[in-house]
């Protein structure tokens, strides 16, 4: 037993095989044979780029959310401006500036880091990193949106609304209630 603060330990064992199975237009489905003790193992998953969300409060607590329809859970959920790391070499606080400017059309003066999360550590190797921003205001010009982004509908909302809906099991995406609880409990530090 040990007194050290609980954290996730990096290990890796030997990949004795790797291949694509599935080659996707956003992301692919990878299968791993893995050496793992006296034997091997074999794990698919989802090999994906990564993401950044945007966890933006205003002066008066309320947090932008945004509702855009997802066709893999059949909702027009409220989640946070979020995207994909699928630009090469991009940094991921430029990743999270460029997704609030071209979902919400909004800029911040002030950046910091949130939370970063593994969104199913069994099926899938995406982390998101999600980052605070204030001083919130809007861009020179609209961002033109296309495809599922093109209806999107952004709403300032209370953070203890936000809380209370997540509670409540009425709002179900993973990044939103993530950045909601971490915003929330840092607030009562």
């Amino acid at each position: 037993m040990t007194d050290a603060p609980i954290a996730d330990e990096p290990t890796t064992f030997d990949v004795t095989d790797s291949s694509v199975v599935y080659e996707g237009v956003v992301w692919d489905i990878r299968r791993d044979t893995v050496a793992y003790g006296d034997g091997t193992m074999v794990r698919e998953y989802v090999d994906h780029t990564g993401a950044v969300a945007v966890y933006a409060e205003d002066d008066e607590g309320r947090v932008l959310v945004i509702q855009q329809y997802r066709h893999p859970v059949g909702l027009r959920d409220w989640e946070l401006p979020a995207g994909l790391l699928d630009q090469p070499g991009e940094d991921h606080l430029t990743a999270a500036q460029r997704e609030l400017a071209e979902e919400a059309d909004l800029e911040a003066d002030d950046w910091s880091h949130l939370v970063t999360y593994n969104t199913s550590s069994g099926g899938s190797d995406e982390f998101i990193e999600i980052f605070r921003a204030s001083g919130v205001r809007p861009t020179g010009s609209a961002f033109e949106r296309e495809a599922e982004e093109a209806d999107i509908v952004t709403r300032w909302v209370p953070r203890a609304e936000l809380v209370e809906a997540v509670l409540a099991g009425r709002l179900h995406n993973s990044a939103l209630i993530v950045a909601v609880l971490a915003a929330e409990a840092a607030a009562r530090r």
